[in-house]
């Protein structure tokens, strides 16, 4: 199952753009975007990006929308990078 977490960010050299991480299969591609009519570019994900996807999908799993193990394909996958 497919899933997309996503959020915004404001970095002072780059403005303000969005982040999504989207997960398939065990592999995570990162992209983003800076305007509504822009298109997705890759990203590089940060050390608070690794830590805001763990946070978004732990918010996921009491609400049900996700389930404990595919969380814990997350942060497994997490953990090896």
């Amino acid at each position: 199952m497919a899933m997309e977490y996503g959020w915004w960010e404001k970095n002072p050299e780059e403005g303000k753009f969005q982040v999504v991480a989207r997960i398939h299969g065990g592999n995570i591609v990162w992209t983003r975007k800076h305007g509504h009519f822009k298109s997705w570019l890759t990203h590089v994900p940060t050390e608070e990006n690794w830590t805001r996807l763990l946070a978004e999908a732990s918010k996921r799993v009491p609400r049900r929308l996700i389930s404990p193990k595919q969380f814990a394909d997350i942060q497994r996958i997490v953990d090896a990078r």
